[in-house]
């Protein structure tokens, strides 16, 4: 019989590629939603191979502890990743805040070998006294008091929600790892547009004329499923927090790669700050994560497929030139480069 793993928020960016990962390496997987089983933005996980055989969908709130304690029952691990992004901020703090908690309580009723919590970036470096020479890394926490301040409550919620799901896994003894991704990048597996793909799809398609003076770290969206993966497999992996990043860049430079790619979109060459230098974002570190076996996919590798992908799907229009761009390949390997286990964030 099959290892059955169960995966929250399995239809959206990240949960789409892990379910597909976890079928072609022949676990059952058990995805929930918000939404029926045989809601239309889940049918992408029915044509995955291996879904017809290994893959169940259940509808669970994760204000429900009963639900998410069945949804997790005879389960080896569950991969949480479900959260809202945008909305209310009382209704996104108590989502992200109370779900995370019941994830974790139900996990431990089930009696799972192992808990992966996906967390945020933006759970680890908005704090303006930390020291932008010091690489992220698992001491790393986000100021709250700055976070309320300047409104931030998705990073808000999610700093509080991991810090009371490590409380809530050594109360529990709940064995429990975090994978905190940057900003994800690459092919789109569900229907929707994810929110990490429009950080690119305003500047194809002329919605904004300048780019902003700002710094942000970057990760294949393959590579950040197989870390989700990796750490819920690995014997040694547990008790502890991973920064999944691949690379970081100026929002300049990110434009400038985007215009080399695909030369026939409106991208911006100028930015909104013509005052100040460009700024620099913080360090980290990827070591962790390279420890496990993850290998890096390089920036320009996929950009150019997150682009090719938000083509096929419609949400960028194909210009008169895409004849040219579709007989290009992604730039050769070896003119790429090399991926760092210290970069900027």
């Amino acid at each position: 019989m099959a290892v059955l793993v169960c995966v929250t928020g399995a239809g959206g960016f990240i949960g789409s590629w892990i379910v597909k990962l976890l079928l072609a390496r022949g676990y059952a997987v058990r995805g929930t939603s918000r939404s029926a089983a045989d809601d239309p933005k889940n049918a992408h996980l029915w044509a995955l191979d291996g879904a017809g055989e290994r893959l169940a969908m259940v509808r669970v709130d994760l204000l429900d502890r009963p639900g998410l304690r069945a949804a997790f029952s005879g389960c080896d691990g569950v991969i949480h990743l479900a959260a809202p992004i945008v909305g209310d901020p009382a209704e996104i703090v108590e989502a992200v805040v109370t779900g995370t908690r019941n994830v974790v309580e139900a996990a431990a009723d089930a009696g799972v070998r192992r808990m992966v919590l996906s967390s945020t970036i933006s759970a680890m470096y908005m704090d303006p006294r930390r020291d932008p020479e010091a690489p992220l890394d698992e001491s790393s926490w986000s100021d709250l008091d700055y976070c309320k301040n300047t409104e931030n409550w998705y990073s808000y919620a999610k700093t509080v929600a991991e810090k009371s799901a490590w409380d809530a896994a050594r109360a529990r003894g709940l064995d429990m790892a975090v994978v905190i991704p940057v900003i994800v990048l690459g092919a789109l597996l569900q229907p929707g547009l994810n929110v990490s793909s429009t950080h690119i799809t305003k500047y194809l398609n002329g919605e904004v004329a300048t780019y902003a003076n700002a710094s942000h770290a970057y990760v294949h969206v393959g590579d950040a499923a197989e870390a989700h993966v990796r750490v819920l497999e690995v014997p040694g992996a547990g008790a502890r927090r991973y920064v999944c990043a691949e690379s970081s860049l100026h929002r300049g430079e990110l434009c400038r790669i985007l215009a080399e790619l695909f030369p026939e979109y409106p991208i911006p060459t100028r930015c909104k700050d013509e005052v100040n230098p460009p700024k620099k974002g913080y360090k980290f570190t990827n070591q962790p994560l390279k420890d496990l076996g993850i290998k890096f996919t390089p920036l320009r590798e996929y950009l150019y497929e997150a682009v090719k992908s938000l083509q096929e799907k419609g949400f960028i229009q194909k210009t008169t030139d895409t004849k040219v761009a579709d007989k290009r390949s992604p730039p050769p390997s070896e003119n790429l480069p090399v991926p760092i286990s210290v970069a900027k964030l």
